[in-house]
């Protein structure tokens, strides 16, 4: 239950409560069933707007759809302590020493892309808004390989995977039943391996518009959509963008 919800029914049930304190106590309301018609009818009339709104109150707010909170978007920060994480894990060692090296590689040649645009066009102009939209997607693209690398070192069992390992040789299961379980951990090993290197790729990418971009002295408008570089860029966002469709 949501904090906000909980504080209204606390305040509903507690004001009907006092509600009813207030109109019964004889240095109050002073509502004292059979002393006359009039009190009883007005007391037990009441006692029952107090027991509707009561029930009435709490059906509605506990029926009420739970607020959905989006989630939080993890920073570059986010994504390098959640991978130092895991470097205690001996399968993944070199792989995650690997992937944080990728970060700021990633980090240091947009803002090389970036400064390099900014020498030829300024910030407002709708060419530079262009590529620099285009560079935040494919940031997009590589720490969301990232993040499902992280799931996959959080579903990975290395004392499970070790425990097998020693197991391997000594019989005490059957050869189908390893194969099953030596399988199963070789898909996250191949998985982890894959994503990193499709970072790689992105890199490389990103080294290759560099180089363009680096060798012309001016860029007119339209000229950089027409780059060999920006063309494969462009090609990897819409691939990714069906991937998730």
């Amino acid at each position: 239950m949501d904090r906000e919800k909980l504080i209204k029914l606390l305040g509903l049930n507690s004001g009907i409560a006092a509600a009813d304190i207030i109109a019964f106590s004889p240095g109050l309301g002073g509502i004292v069933i059979g002393a006359s018609a009039l009190a009883t009818a007005f007391g037990i009339t009441f006692i029952f707007l107090s027991g509707v709104g009561l029930i009435y109150g709490n059906y509605k707010l506990l029926t009420l759809p739970e607020k959905e909170i989006p989630p939080t978007k993890m920073t570059v920060e986010d994504y390098i302590e959640a991978l130092k994480i895991h470097r205690g894990v001996k399968t993944f060692e070199e792989t995650v020493d690997l992937l944080l090296d990728q970060i700021g590689r990633l980090q240091k040649k947009n803002k090389i892309i970036r400064d390099m645009l900014l020498q030829k066009f300024s910030a407002s102009e709708i060419s530079y808004q262009k590529f620099d939209a285009v560079i935040d997607d494919v940031e997009d693209i590589f720490f969301m390989n990232i993040r499902s690398i992280l799931n996959k070192l959080d579903a990975f069992d290395e004392g499970d995977y070790n425990f097998i390992r020693k197991k391997h040789d000594d019989g005490a299961f059957s050869q189908k039943f390893m194969e099953e379980k030596f399988e199963v951990y070789s898909e996250y090993i191949s998985f982890v391996k894959a994503a990193t290197e499709d970072n790689e790729q992105i890199l490389l990418k990103l080294d290759k518009l560099l180089l363009e971009i680096s060798d012309l002295n001016c860029i007119e408008g339209g000229q950089l959509e027409q780059m060999a570089g920006m063309i494969e860029i462009d090609n990897l966002i819409k691939q990714a963008k069906n991937y998730k469709n």
